[in-house]
């Protein structure tokens, strides 16, 4: 399932290598950060350790009762014919207790229904954790978007500074334009340096799951405006049915079987025997002595827990729907998310950013020539940058409700091509 979902993930957060700033380390993709963080974060060696721990309870679930040896003396250090050992008499026994109603075997289901509950929870912490991670990657493919977004932005700046200058030497322009291009550029070139700074702390944040202090890589692998098709809801809802967090309801319903089992099994009471060989001192004579036990009501004392226990089996079902609801309302979420902002991610990419380019370049051309003031060219440059940030903040959108789906049901959800073909 790790594997699995770490291939889904990288195919989504990065189908495409997209061109990054140049970098003596090599792209880092993100099977590659999976891997590091596989091999070194705790919460997938911590498992191990508890399924460890959770086999050792079986191995003790299966002992039976441990042999009571014992030495008891009687008739010493008393006062008369009982002065001194002379009279004592010595009884060595062997006491043990006989299990009835199916104790041992309650204990062993008990013990292994409580291991075998340990996977769901532990396939459940590699599903966030690797969530986790594809949101750390994300933000990192974001973070260099917005760098492209800030480079671009800064070279239609500076051809308006350019410009702007050559129409000042002419006489043709105000001093005042000029200003107002290297405003416009100077806030571009602040927009390039908070996108370098915000590419470091992701970076930061991601080297931290596989416990480094030092980032060893620039760039990642990734275009985050790839964003394939999905199936329809109607399939990702039935997917939930697999899903680790309501596999453990059903685990847990087997531990709640076996505890109301083993609260069964108190109703009948144990029988504790004893038996053992008595010497008399004075006499030398060696004679058997055995005693049996069994304690009265055990019926009546059990009957408290098993209601309990027969409660808490019963509230298995009703808490697994309840959860399934709210898995459910969270996939609708998400599943309306990603097709919102996918769909915005296509028309601006189809029809917004096309035309503003278009008319960008015109407006160059028109102000170069005198036919439109400053305002209207930087006007339109900035409503390009503002289209294609605005597209990135929805294919950032779009793929972290995919990781969410993905985390969600941990099945295949792409509709891709075997050439790999992007719609």
């Amino acid at each position: 399932m790790w594997i699995r979902f770490a291939a889904l993930a990288a195919m989504a957060i990065a189908p495409c290598v997209s061109a990054q700033v140049p970098s003596p380390q090599p792209p880092l993709s993100f099977d590659a950060a999976v891997d590091r963080v596989a091999r070194t974060h705790p919460d997938l060696r911590l498992p191990v350790l508890q399924r460890q721990a959770a086999r050792a309870r079986v191995d003790a679930a299966g002992l039976t009762p441990a042999l009571v040896l014992g030495v008891e003396v009687e008739n010493v250090l008393g006062s008369g014919a009982s002065r001194g050992i002379a009279g004592a008499e010595t009884t060595v026994s062997l006491a043990g207790v006989l299990e009835r109603g199916g104790k041992l075997d309650a204990r062993r289901v008990l013990a292994q229904s409580r291991l075998d509950a340990l996977a769901p929870q532990r396939e459940i912490t590699r599903l966030d954790l690797l969530a986790e991670t594809a949101r750390r990657y994300l933000a990192i493919t974001e973070a260099s978007a917005q760098l492209r977004i800030a480079q671009k932005d800064i070279e239609q700046r500076r051809r308006a500074v350019q410009a702007a200058r050559q129409r000042l030497q002419a006489g043709a322009s105000p001093a005042s334009t000029l200003m107002t291009a290297q405003a416009a550029l100077a806030q571009a070139e602040l927009d390039r340096d908070r996108a370098v700074q915000a590419g470091q702390s992701a970076r930061l944040s991601l080297a931290v799951l596989w416990n480094a202090q030092d980032v060893d890589f620039e760039a990642v692998a990734g275009d985050p405006l790839q964003l394939p098709p999905l199936q329809p809801f109607s399939d990702l809802a039935a997917l939930l049915q697999q899903t680790p967090e309501l596999a453990v309801f059903a685990n847990e319903a087997r531990v709640r079987q076996a505890q109301l089992t083993l609260a069964q099994t108190a109703q009948r009471s144990d029988v504790s025997w004893q038996l053992g060989l008595r010497h008399g001192r004075d006499t030398g004579d060696v004679g058997l002595v055995g005693a049996v036990s069994v304690a009265l009501g055990s019926a009546r004392i059990a009957g408290p827990e098993i209601r309990a226990a027969q409660a808490e089996l019963a509230m298995t079902a009703l808490e697994r729907q309840s959860r399934a609801l709210q898995l459910q309302a969270v996939l609708a979420q998400a599943h309306g998310s990603y097709m919102t902002a996918r769909l915005e991610v296509q028309r601006l990419g189809t029809d917004v950013l096309p035309q503003l380019t278009r008319a960008e370049k015109a407006a160059e051309t028109a102000w170069r020539a005198g036919a439109i003031s400053y305002l209207e060219w930087a006007q339109l440059q900035a409503m390009r940058i503002e289209a294609e940030q605005r597209q990135l903040q929805a294919a950032v959108s779009a793929q972290t409700a995919l990781v969410e789906i993905q985390r969600l049901s941990g099945q295949p959800l792409l509709v891709l091509d075997r050439a790999g073909a992007q719609p």
